[in-house]
């Protein structure tokens, strides 16, 4: 059995039915040629399957990322945007990921549940990634900015969770840029 396979199954499926409807770990777990004991091997219960998932999920976004943060061929601005990039390619393959982590923290409300933990987690890590190319930017207060640029995102992904339309991923860039626009001209002194 391929771990990975298993896991990318369990991402596609919660993608696209959600995390209520996923109601059984085989169901999760996919057409896997093992069997059910075998499965409950890896994963005891579809709870863990969950977990070990979106945990599999966090570390393909934040390896995404990096790689970003690293490629010197592309500016910081893009860098902040490339997210909406991404987003409407997966929207456009009948994919919504980042909705997941937003989904699982109203499903998993109690902040100490681990699946909870897990996707403020991954908000977190977003967050910085933001602020550290807001940072480099030399944008005016980088950590209200990254605020804002984080609500929308996570208000795109919200709406992505219930409406599942492209035209809000269009409509989240468009604001996305405007702000960082503000701010970019905040820092030079245009609006004061």
């Amino acid at each position: 059995m391929q771990r990975e396979q298993v896991l990318d199954h369990a991402l596609s499926m919660l993608e696209q039915e959600g995390l209520a409807a996923t109601r059984s770990l085989r169901q999760l777990a996919g057409d896997v040629d093992v069997d059910d004991q075998t499965l409950v091997s890896f994963w005891p219960n579809r709870e863990a399957l969950l977990y070990d998932a979106l945990r599999y999920h966090g570390e393909q976004i934040d390896n995404w990322r990096r790689q970003l943060l690293l490629d010197e061929t592309i500016s910081a601005q893009q860098k902040l945007l490339a997210r909406y990039e991404r987003l409407e390619e997966a929207v456009k393959n009948q994919r919504y990921p980042g909705c997941l982590f937003i989904a699982a923290c109203s499903f998993y409300p109690h902040p100490d549940h681990r699946i909870h933990q897990l996707a403020e987690r991954q908000k977190r890590a977003s967050w910085q990634y933001t602020h550290q190319l807001l940072t480099q930017l030399d944008t005016d207060n980088p950590t209200l900015v990254a605020e804002q640029m984080e609500l929308i995102l996570e208000g795109c992904l919200s709406r992505l969770l219930v409406k599942r339309q492209l035209h809000d991923v269009e409509t989240a860039k468009t604001l996305a840029e405007d702000v960082l626009r503000v701010a970019l001209c905040r820092k030079n002194g245009a609006l004061a």
